[in-house]
Protein backbone atom coordinates (compact mmCIF):
# COMPACT_ATOMS: atom_id res chain seq x y z
CA UNK A 1 0.00 0.00 0.00
CA UNK A 2 1.30 3.82 -0.72
CA UNK A 3 -0.30 6.34 1.34
CA UNK A 4 0.53 9.99 0.30
CA UNK A 5 0.74 12.42 2.84
CA UNK A 6 -0.47 16.42 2.04
CA UNK A 7 -0.25 18.52 4.94
CA UNK A 8 -1.04 21.58 2.71
CA UNK A 9 -3.50 20.31 -0.26
CA UNK A 10 -4.19 22.90 -2.53
CA UNK A 11 -6.63 23.27 -5.66
CA UNK A 12 -4.12 24.19 -8.55
CA UNK A 13 -5.38 27.32 -10.65
CA UNK A 14 -3.94 27.12 -13.72
CA UNK A 15 -4.09 30.27 -15.87
CA UNK A 16 -2.52 30.83 -19.58
CA UNK A 17 -1.67 33.90 -20.89
CA UNK A 18 0.23 35.26 -24.06
CA UNK A 19 3.36 36.88 -22.12
CA UNK A 20 2.86 37.81 -18.28
CA UNK A 21 3.06 42.01 -17.57
CA UNK A 22 4.10 42.99 -13.81
CA UNK A 23 2.03 45.69 -13.06
CA UNK A 24 0.19 45.88 -15.80
CA UNK A 25 -3.19 43.93 -17.47
CA UNK A 26 -3.14 40.51 -18.34
CA UNK A 27 -6.01 38.80 -20.41
CA UNK A 28 -6.27 35.28 -19.23
CA UNK A 29 -7.11 33.00 -22.52
CA UNK A 30 -7.87 29.79 -20.90
CA UNK A 31 -8.30 28.40 -16.66
CA UNK A 32 -7.52 25.00 -15.57
CA UNK A 33 -8.88 23.65 -11.81
CA UNK A 34 -7.22 20.50 -10.31
CA UNK A 35 -6.83 19.03 -7.21
CA UNK A 36 -3.38 19.56 -5.96
CA UNK A 37 -0.46 19.63 -3.55
CA UNK A 38 2.40 17.70 -3.98
CA UNK A 39 0.54 14.77 -2.10
CA UNK A 40 -2.36 14.81 -3.49
CA UNK A 41 -0.01 14.95 -7.31
CA UNK A 42 1.32 11.84 -6.67
CA UNK A 43 -1.65 9.76 -5.65
CA UNK A 44 -2.93 11.18 -9.29
CA UNK A 45 -0.28 10.00 -11.48
CA UNK A 46 -0.31 6.32 -9.37
CA UNK A 47 -3.84 6.17 -9.97
CA UNK A 48 -3.07 6.72 -13.68
CA UNK A 49 -0.14 4.32 -13.51
CA UNK A 50 -2.46 1.67 -12.64
CA UNK A 51 -1.79 1.87 -8.74
CA UNK A 52 -4.09 2.57 -5.68
CA UNK A 53 -3.04 4.93 -3.01
CA UNK A 54 -4.52 6.60 -0.22
CA UNK A 55 -4.25 10.42 0.10
CA UNK A 56 -4.20 11.65 3.85
CA UNK A 57 -3.34 15.05 5.04
CA UNK A 58 -5.54 18.20 5.96
CA UNK A 59 -8.44 19.65 4.22
CA UNK A 60 -11.07 22.34 4.98
CA UNK A 61 -13.63 24.68 3.63
CA UNK A 62 -15.50 24.81 0.16
CA UNK A 63 -11.87 24.15 -1.38
CA UNK A 64 -11.59 21.12 0.34
CA UNK A 65 -15.07 19.57 -0.47
CA UNK A 66 -13.69 20.57 -4.18
CA UNK A 67 -10.69 18.55 -3.71
CA UNK A 68 -12.57 15.65 -2.18
CA UNK A 69 -14.95 15.51 -4.93
CA UNK A 70 -12.57 15.41 -7.77
CA UNK A 71 -10.51 12.83 -5.90
CA UNK A 72 -14.27 10.92 -6.14
CA UNK A 73 -14.05 11.66 -9.64
CA UNK A 74 -10.72 9.89 -10.28
CA UNK A 75 -11.56 7.29 -8.40
CA UNK A 76 -8.29 7.92 -5.77
CA UNK A 77 -9.21 6.76 -2.16
CA UNK A 78 -8.86 9.75 0.72
CA UNK A 79 -9.02 10.17 4.56
CA UNK A 80 -8.68 13.56 5.14
CA UNK A 81 -8.46 15.09 8.62
CA UNK A 82 -10.90 17.77 8.63
CA UNK A 83 -10.46 21.62 9.80
CA UNK A 84 -12.64 24.81 10.10
CA UNK A 85 -10.19 27.21 8.03
CA UNK A 86 -10.60 26.84 4.36
CA UNK A 87 -7.38 24.63 2.43
CA UNK A 88 -5.32 27.19 0.10
CA UNK A 89 -5.45 27.65 -3.70
CA UNK A 90 -2.22 28.15 -5.53
CA UNK A 91 -1.98 29.94 -8.92
CA UNK A 92 0.35 29.24 -11.36
CA UNK A 93 0.45 32.06 -14.53
CA UNK A 94 1.53 29.96 -17.49
CA UNK A 95 2.83 32.25 -20.05
CA UNK A 96 3.41 30.88 -24.32
CA UNK A 97 6.72 30.84 -23.63
CA UNK A 98 6.76 28.17 -21.24
CA UNK A 99 7.54 30.48 -18.20
CA UNK A 100 5.63 29.47 -15.33
CA UNK A 101 4.94 31.71 -12.08
CA UNK A 102 3.56 30.64 -9.37
CA UNK A 103 1.80 32.22 -6.37
CA UNK A 104 1.16 29.86 -3.54
CA UNK A 105 -0.68 30.38 -0.66
CA UNK A 106 0.59 29.94 2.61
CA UNK A 107 -2.24 27.46 3.53
CA UNK A 108 -4.27 27.52 7.30
CA UNK A 109 -3.56 27.09 10.16
CA UNK A 110 -3.23 23.77 11.70
CA UNK A 111 -4.12 23.02 15.51
CA UNK A 112 -1.91 20.91 17.97
CA UNK A 113 -5.21 18.21 18.36
CA UNK A 114 -5.51 18.05 13.98
CA UNK A 115 -2.06 17.63 13.97
CA UNK A 116 -2.15 14.42 16.38
CA UNK A 117 -5.19 13.08 14.80
CA UNK A 118 -3.40 12.58 11.38
CA UNK A 119 -0.04 11.39 13.42
CA UNK A 120 -3.30 8.70 14.22
CA UNK A 121 -4.28 7.78 11.07
CA UNK A 122 -1.10 7.41 9.97
CA UNK A 123 0.08 4.93 12.58
CA UNK A 124 -2.86 2.68 11.74
CA UNK A 125 -1.81 2.60 8.32
CA UNK A 126 1.43 1.98 8.71
CA UNK A 127 2.63 -2.21 8.57
CA UNK A 128 5.67 -3.80 6.78
CA UNK A 129 4.09 -3.45 3.42
CA UNK A 130 3.56 0.35 3.62
CA UNK A 131 4.96 2.97 1.93
CA UNK A 132 4.71 6.40 3.18
CA UNK A 133 5.29 9.43 0.38
CA UNK A 134 5.81 12.45 2.47
CA UNK A 135 6.04 15.42 0.56
CA UNK A 136 5.59 19.47 0.10
CA UNK A 137 5.17 22.11 2.12
CA UNK A 138 3.91 22.24 6.00
CA UNK A 139 1.56 24.82 6.72
CA UNK A 140 0.82 27.07 9.23
CA UNK A 141 1.18 25.55 13.16
CA UNK A 142 2.94 22.60 12.01
CA UNK A 143 6.59 22.21 12.90
CA UNK A 144 9.65 21.59 10.44
CA UNK A 145 10.07 18.37 12.74
CA UNK A 146 6.68 16.91 11.18
CA UNK A 147 8.24 14.70 8.60
CA UNK A 148 11.05 13.10 10.78
CA UNK A 149 8.48 12.38 13.66
CA UNK A 150 6.12 10.55 11.24
CA UNK A 151 8.96 8.58 9.65
CA UNK A 152 10.21 7.34 13.04
CA UNK A 153 6.94 6.88 13.66
CA UNK A 154 6.17 4.73 10.86
CA UNK A 155 9.75 3.20 11.03
CA UNK A 156 8.45 1.32 14.35
CA UNK A 157 5.79 -0.15 12.75
CA UNK A 158 7.78 -1.72 10.17
CA UNK A 159 6.63 1.10 7.14
CA UNK A 160 8.72 2.69 4.94
CA UNK A 161 8.99 6.38 4.06
CA UNK A 162 9.85 8.38 0.81
CA UNK A 163 10.59 12.19 1.36
CA UNK A 164 10.01 14.72 -1.54
CA UNK A 165 11.05 17.67 0.53
CA UNK A 166 12.71 20.91 1.08
CA UNK A 167 14.41 23.29 3.17
CA UNK A 168 14.39 22.40 6.69
CA UNK A 169 11.53 20.01 6.32
CA UNK A 170 14.14 18.09 4.59
CA UNK A 171 17.14 18.27 6.31
CA UNK A 172 15.45 16.95 9.59
CA UNK A 173 13.76 14.34 8.23
CA UNK A 174 17.27 13.35 6.69
CA UNK A 175 18.02 12.66 10.46
CA UNK A 176 15.42 10.37 10.53
CA UNK A 177 16.12 7.69 8.10
CA UNK A 178 13.63 8.29 5.28
CA UNK A 179 14.10 4.92 2.93
CA UNK A 180 13.98 6.96 -0.12
CA UNK A 181 14.21 10.56 -1.30
CA UNK A 182 13.65 12.81 -4.13
CA UNK A 183 15.73 16.14 -4.31
CA UNK A 184 15.94 18.10 -7.24
CA UNK A 185 19.10 20.15 -7.98
CA UNK A 186 18.57 22.80 -5.46
CA UNK A 187 17.27 20.85 -2.63
CA UNK A 188 20.77 18.74 -2.80
CA UNK A 189 22.64 21.90 -3.19
CA UNK A 190 21.15 23.34 -0.61
CA UNK A 191 21.29 20.42 2.26
CA UNK A 192 25.04 19.50 0.88
CA UNK A 193 25.77 23.33 0.83
CA UNK A 194 27.19 23.32 -2.92
CA UNK A 195 27.46 26.44 -5.10
CA UNK A 196 24.54 27.25 -7.23
CA UNK A 197 24.73 25.36 -10.30
CA UNK A 198 26.97 22.55 -8.79
CA UNK A 199 28.86 20.06 -10.98
CA UNK A 200 27.21 17.03 -11.77
CA UNK A 201 29.59 15.28 -9.60
CA UNK A 202 29.36 17.11 -7.01
CA UNK A 203 25.60 16.30 -7.09
CA UNK A 204 26.18 12.54 -7.44
CA UNK A 205 28.87 12.78 -4.37
CA UNK A 206 26.12 14.00 -2.23
CA UNK A 207 24.13 11.75 -3.19
CA UNK A 208 26.49 9.25 -2.57
CA UNK A 209 27.05 9.67 1.17
CA UNK A 210 23.26 9.60 1.70
CA UNK A 211 23.10 6.05 0.46
CA UNK A 212 26.34 5.30 2.77
CA UNK A 213 24.62 6.80 5.67
CA UNK A 214 21.91 4.65 4.95
CA UNK A 215 19.36 5.85 2.60
CA UNK A 216 18.34 2.88 0.42
CA UNK A 217 17.54 5.10 -2.58
CA UNK A 218 18.45 8.32 -3.82
CA UNK A 219 17.12 10.12 -6.71
CA UNK A 220 18.30 13.73 -7.70
CA UNK A 221 16.11 15.32 -10.69
CA UNK A 222 18.41 17.80 -12.66
CA UNK A 223 14.93 19.44 -14.64
CA UNK A 224 16.36 19.36 -18.37
CA UNK A 225 19.73 17.48 -18.10
CA UNK A 226 17.80 14.32 -16.82
CA UNK A 227 18.60 12.85 -13.24
CA UNK A 228 20.71 10.55 -11.90
CA UNK A 229 19.41 7.53 -9.75
CA UNK A 230 20.99 5.72 -6.61
CA UNK A 231 21.23 2.45 -5.02
CA UNK A 232 23.66 0.47 -3.21
CA UNK A 233 23.96 -1.89 -5.87
CA UNK A 234 23.18 0.27 -9.19
CA UNK A 235 23.95 3.43 -9.78
CA UNK A 236 22.67 5.13 -13.42
CA UNK A 237 22.36 8.93 -15.16
CA UNK A 238 19.53 9.28 -17.99
CA UNK A 239 19.27 12.50 -19.82
CA UNK A 240 15.92 14.33 -19.79
CA UNK A 241 13.97 13.27 -22.93
CA UNK A 242 12.67 15.77 -25.60
CA UNK A 243 9.03 16.18 -25.43
CA UNK A 244 7.10 19.03 -25.87
CA UNK A 245 6.73 20.88 -22.98
CA UNK A 246 3.49 22.80 -21.81
CA UNK A 247 4.60 23.15 -17.68
CA UNK A 248 7.09 21.94 -15.38
CA UNK A 249 4.70 21.95 -12.64
CA UNK A 250 3.88 18.42 -11.00
CA UNK A 251 7.36 16.88 -13.44
CA UNK A 252 9.02 15.95 -9.89
CA UNK A 253 5.24 14.79 -8.19
CA UNK A 254 5.22 12.25 -11.00
CA UNK A 255 8.72 11.29 -10.64
CA UNK A 256 7.80 10.35 -7.12
CA UNK A 257 4.90 8.54 -7.94
CA UNK A 258 6.92 6.32 -10.12
CA UNK A 259 8.93 5.75 -7.53
CA UNK A 260 6.34 4.63 -5.12
CA UNK A 261 4.84 2.26 -7.71
CA UNK A 262 7.73 0.51 -8.54
CA UNK A 263 8.64 -0.08 -4.92
CA UNK A 264 4.30 -1.27 -4.23
CA UNK A 265 5.27 -3.24 -7.61
CA UNK A 266 8.84 -4.41 -6.18
CA UNK A 267 10.41 -3.62 -10.16
CA UNK A 268 13.98 -4.41 -11.16
CA UNK A 269 16.52 -1.08 -11.03
CA UNK A 270 16.36 -0.61 -14.58
CA UNK A 271 12.39 -0.75 -14.83
CA UNK A 272 12.19 1.37 -12.15
CA UNK A 273 14.46 4.39 -13.74
CA UNK A 274 12.24 3.94 -17.09
CA UNK A 275 9.23 4.30 -14.91
CA UNK A 276 9.98 7.22 -13.34
CA UNK A 277 12.11 9.47 -16.47
CA UNK A 278 8.92 8.18 -18.29
CA UNK A 279 6.24 9.67 -15.75
CA UNK A 280 7.89 12.66 -14.89
CA UNK A 281 8.49 13.87 -18.88
CA UNK A 282 4.79 12.70 -19.97
CA UNK A 283 4.26 15.36 -16.56
CA UNK A 284 5.09 18.24 -18.61
CA UNK A 285 3.04 17.41 -21.80
CA UNK A 286 -0.03 18.19 -19.59
CA UNK A 287 -2.42 21.05 -19.09
CA UNK A 288 -2.60 22.21 -15.57
CA UNK A 289 -1.51 19.38 -13.02
CA UNK A 290 -2.95 16.58 -14.61
CA UNK A 291 -0.92 13.70 -14.66
CA UNK A 292 -0.30 11.51 -17.71
CA UNK A 293 -1.91 9.15 -19.40
CA UNK A 294 -0.13 5.31 -18.90
CA UNK A 295 -0.11 4.70 -22.73
CA UNK A 296 1.68 8.07 -23.04
CA UNK A 297 3.99 6.91 -20.38
CA UNK A 298 4.54 3.53 -22.01
CA UNK A 299 5.74 4.71 -25.09
CA UNK A 300 7.87 7.54 -23.22
CA UNK A 301 9.51 4.28 -21.46
CA UNK A 302 10.87 3.22 -24.89
CA UNK A 303 12.68 6.11 -25.48
CA UNK A 304 14.76 6.39 -22.28
CA UNK A 305 18.73 6.36 -22.05
CA UNK A 306 19.70 4.73 -18.93
CA UNK A 307 23.50 5.15 -18.77
CA UNK A 308 25.64 3.47 -15.47
CA UNK A 309 27.46 5.61 -13.57
CA UNK A 310 30.90 4.30 -13.25
CA UNK A 311 33.30 4.62 -9.66
CA UNK A 312 35.46 7.73 -12.07
CA UNK A 313 32.10 9.97 -12.71
CA UNK A 314 33.29 12.67 -14.59
CA UNK A 315 32.08 15.84 -13.39
CA UNK A 316 29.78 18.00 -15.63
CA UNK A 317 28.97 21.63 -15.36
CA UNK A 318 25.17 22.44 -14.79
CA UNK A 319 23.15 21.98 -17.85
CA UNK A 320 25.99 20.05 -19.33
Amino acid sequence: MVVTVSMNPAMDKTVEIAAFRPGGLNRVAKVEYDAGGKGVNVSKTIQKLGGESVAVGFLGGNVGKAIEKALDAQNIRHDFVWIDAETRTNTKVLEENGDVTELNEPGPRIAQAQIQKLLDKLSGYADPDTLFVLSGSAPNGVCHNMYADIIRLVHRRGAKALLDADGELFRQALAAGPDMIKPNRAEMEAYAGLEDCASEGELLGAARRLVRQGIQNVVVSLGKSGAIFLWEDYEARCPALVVKAHSTVGAGDAMAAALAYAWERRLEREATVRLCMAASAGAVTTVGTKPPEREWIDALQKRVIIEKISSEYRETVCGG
